[in-house]
């Protein structure tokens, strides 16, 4: 691609706007950068845009800001309604994801994985399966750094293991993986999309650039992935949790099983996994097949699993207090998440659910409720919608903040309880993002007198 002379709109200051913008000057591309914060809360990104060895100007927040461009980079948390977007659109600039830019930029073969949860596990699995095998890795995308960091870097790691979002999607064009990925498909994000048939054609984007070269990793449990490798052209495995499959891996008692030529198995222990819940096997034997067709070993393979011990803020031990025990899934902010985190427990918990809406149906949360929570405490916006639906299936309060419900929670909690957070919704009511929030959490938990 070449960017020789252009002029780019770069939407969004964040950290995925700054990295563009970064990666943009280093190859003299004049821009118009815009966000919709004020420019007067910009902030630290100043420091960072006035040292660009580049022109660039920093824009209304409006079509304005296309005057002249060429090219149109948005933040993944830009929706595609947005009207800067819409315009650019009608005027023919062609708009891409930072996903897209980097990828054509990067000659390191990708290993990009997505799906509504489970993504940030997986990546990190695989990741790390790869570094215990002794191959160089890159490991980034939609968790830690963003893909066009690497593609301003030498290019001197064997594979870039990548998670990847809709939002990055969208935008994507020529986006080409070696090897992708993808975990599941529930509801998520609709308020970004419009619909869930939007959203689901925007993952299984994921796809649509490989070749009979390249691997499709799907979830052999989804009747639609049965259905859409049909129409891919690359090669495909599936990793199923509740019955055999012919090409890939699945779950047979205490053991996952990967079919060989010749009627020969490749089999790992079930005990190597430390991470509870269903969910987490699935995960597991995703990352198996990515790391298999990098040539990774079964032994180094067990050791990496054997060793990895989750992410933060997805089903995270937060601590004890008076026998009762916390866990932080902040991470969780769609319904299906909620349903795996519940899946995770043996017996019924307290679970705080709440946080800003995306406009999910907790209506599919009630037969989970039903079986695997005592007593709900729901908090932030939308707490009223939330009890609207499900309000009633179990004891249920509400909490205006997260603060509040975590002190509801405990004072009715009993000895040996769990208590969860699961919120089933974004943070942008109260926090900068899940992180912030499940790190609040965890302090409001060691707050907690004993």
């Amino acid at each position: 691609m070449d960017l020789n002379g252009k002029k780019a709109a770069v939407l969004g200051v964040g950290k995925t706007g700054l990295a563009t913008a970064r990666f943009l000057a280093g190859r003299g591309v004049r821009m118009a950068i815009t966000d919709a914060k004020p420019q007067s809360v910009w902030g630290e990104a100043w420091g960072t845009l006035e040292n660009l060895p580049a022109e660039w100007t920093a824009a209304p927040y409006g079509p304005e800001v296309l005057a002249g461009t060429d090219l149109v980079v948005p933040s993944p948390g830009i929706p595609p309604a947005n009207p800067i977007l819409i315009e650019a659109v009608r005027r023919g600039i062609p708009v891409l994801s930072e996903l897209e830019l980097a990828s054509r930029f990067i000659t390191t073969p990708i290993i990009a994985i997505t799906g509504t949860n489970g993504k940030t596990t997986v990546t990190s699995l695989t990741g790390e399966m790869l570094q215990t095998a002794g191959r160089k890795v890159w490991i980034g995308g939609n968790i830690g750094t963003p893909l066009i960091g690497y593609a301003d870097l030498p290019q001197h790691a064997d594979w870039a293991v990548v998670e990847v979002s809709s939002f990055q999607l969208q935008w994507a064009q020529t986006f080409h993986p070696r090897i992708a990925v993808l975990l599941n498909i529930t509801a998520d994000h609709i308020d970004y999309h419009g619909s869930f048939s939007a959203y689901r054609e925007v993952k299984e984007r994921i796809f649509s650039r490989q070749t009979a070269r390249d691997l499709a990793i799907l979830n052999g449990d989804e009747k639609e992935s049965v259905t859409l490798c049909t129409n891919l052209k690359a090669r495909t495995e599936f990793f199923r949790s509740s019955g055999p499959v012919e090409s890939g891996i699945f779950l047979s008692g205490q053991k996952f099983v990967r079919p060989l030529h010749g009627g020969k198995t490749e089999e790992y222990p079930l005990e190597m996994v430390r991470l509870p819940g269903r969910h987490n096997c699935e995960n597991v034997m995703a990352a198996i097949l990515s790391a298999r067709a990098c040539g990774c070993e079964p032994p180094a393979i067990i050791r990496a699993v054997n060793g990895f011990r989750g992410i933060a803020h997805r089903i995270e031990y937060a601590g004890e207090k008076n026998g009762i025990h916390f866990y932080d899934d902040s991470k969780g902010t769609n319904v299906g998440a909620v349903m795996r985190a519940l899946e995770s427990f043996p017996q019924p918990v307290i679970l705080l659910l709440g946080g800003r809406d995306k406009e999910s149906d907790f209506q599919e949360l009630v037969p989970w409720i039903r079986r695997g929570v005592k007593e709900m405490v729901l908090f932030g916006e939308a707490a009223g919608k939330i009890n609207g639906v499900v309000g009633g299936v179990v004891p249920t309060t509400l909490a205006p903040t997260l603060k509040e419900a975590v002190g509801k929670a405990y004072r009715s909690a009993t000895p040996g309880d769990i208590v969860l957070l699961s919120p089933g919704c974004a943070s942008f009511d109260e926090f900068k993002d899940y992180r912030e929030r499940g790190d609040r959490f965890q302090e409001w938990v060691g707050e907690l007198s004993t």
